[in-house]
């Protein structure tokens, strides 16, 4: 398993506290990819160094950890520019993989991607983010002296290299084009039934909702981005057949390019009747990832969409007991489950629930609280197929 070291930067709109976290979610997000995180850097700056991302100072100390203790990659928690990564290069001297945030989420798409539109989506959004890198990658064949006949074949590679991206790039777009409309056929096919669509965080137990609700064997695993593939059942509570559709997770920071490539594969929450809004209430940071998930539903296009909010996991939430004696306000992490269902979230609009998927904890409510959903959205899209109820 490959050593990595992981880099973040606290700023004036990150704290420590938030940098912190952010880096525990990149360690997530690397041992997902297979590599071990051995250790967490961390620096203050009012931005990321325009050169190499952190100042020289905390560069020189992570250099000399990564060559005692037998790294192999260096992760950093931003995007980093063309410059960066090639300025990086030299200090490292080409030693260690240097990876971003965005580069390790596309590797691990890239793993997860069994279907050829998700496989087609992911090698479109890689072309993409190497594009603008390809000058990074040829530093070794850089002009060392000037004059006739010192040329390096660095710069004229580049440009070759960019048209054939450039030309993968079309066919892939073409390619995508067509399976697009393949699945717009199927989706055709599916008219006269509900169709209910289940987002989340990843890792928040979408796949493993839909396995209960549907009785079925979607992958289902305790790590980010189990599935990319899109999965349709068709589902019955009660009398009432609907189709529920699992969807790619999303997460903080999602690559544009993957946000772009898989739009079509999104085609399923916008086009969904009711969407199953799924929160994994275990995870500290539940909040940010309930603004993710809006915020990348939005950007894909999606406003006002009937939702059901689903708190998973509440088998796994924890809390600290606090002493008789510490008069100290509460935080966070010293709140119940009970309490914590009484402050905002007891003030949201529309359905609330609590459960535990995995448990089947509340499941009669969930269910219940879909059949009602659902029932009423039949009779005002499909009213002459009332027969059913």
């Amino acid at each position: 398993m490959e050593r990595a070291v992981l880099i973040g930067l606290v700023t004036t709109n990150i704290t420590q506290e938030k940098a912190s976290e952010y880096l525990d979610e990149l360690a997530f997000l690397a041992v997902t990819a297979g590599a071990k995180p051995i250790k967490k850097f961390t620096q203050r700056l009012p931005h990321p160094h325009n050169k190499t991302f952190i100042g020289k100072g905390k560069l020189d100390s992570i250099k000399l950890y990564v060559e005692a203790n037998h790294i192999n990659i260096i992760i950093f928690d931003d995007d980093l520019t063309p410059s960066q990564f090639k300025n990086l290069e030299k200090v490292f001297q080409g030693k260690f993989k240097i990876l971003d945030r965005s580069n390790l989420i596309l590797d691990i798409f890239a793993s997860r991607a069994k279907t050829a539109q998700a496989r087609t989506q992911v090698e479109l959004a890689q072309y993409q983010y190497l594009l603008p890198r390809l000058a990074g990658m040829w530093t070794h064949l850089e002009r060392q002296k000037g004059g006739i006949g010192m040329r390096g074949p660095g710069e004229t590679q580049i440009e070759t290299d960019r048209q054939i991206i450039r030309n993968k790039i079309a066919l892939l777009k073409k390619k995508l084009q067509k399976i697009e409309k393949q699945s717009l056929t199927r989706r055709k096919g599916r008219e006269h039934l509900i169709r209910v669509a289940l987002v989340g965080y990843t890792n928040a137990g979408k796949s493993t909702l839909m396995n209960k609700l549907a009785k079925s064997d979607v992958f289902a695993e305790d790590k980010l981005f189990a599935t990319l593939d899109t999965t349709v059942r068709k589902v019955v509570i009660g009398n009432l057949p609907f189709l529920l559709t699992d969807t790619v997770g999303f997460i903080r920071k999602l690559p544009h390019q993957l946000v772009e490539s898989f739009k079509s594969t999104l085609d399923e929450v916008r086009e969904a009747d009711l969407m199953i809004h799924l929160v994994d209430i275990s995870n500290p940071n539940f909040e940010d990832h309930i603004n993710t998930v809006n915020r990348t539903i939005i950007e894909i296009g999606v406003v006002d969409k009937p939702t059901i909010l689903v708190f998973n996991k509440i088998d796994a939430y924890t809390f600290k007991v606090k002493d008789d004696d510490d008069l100290t306000p509460k935080t966070k992490e010293n709140i119940t489950l009970e309490e914590l269902q009484q402050t905002w979230m007891s003030k949201i609009e529309g359905d609330v629930l609590f459960v535990s998927a995995l448990n089947k904890l509340h499941f009669d409510d969930l269910k219940d609280q879909m059949y009602n959903r659902i029932k009423k959205l039949h009779q005002v899209i499909y009213p002459y197929n009332n027969f059913l109820y």
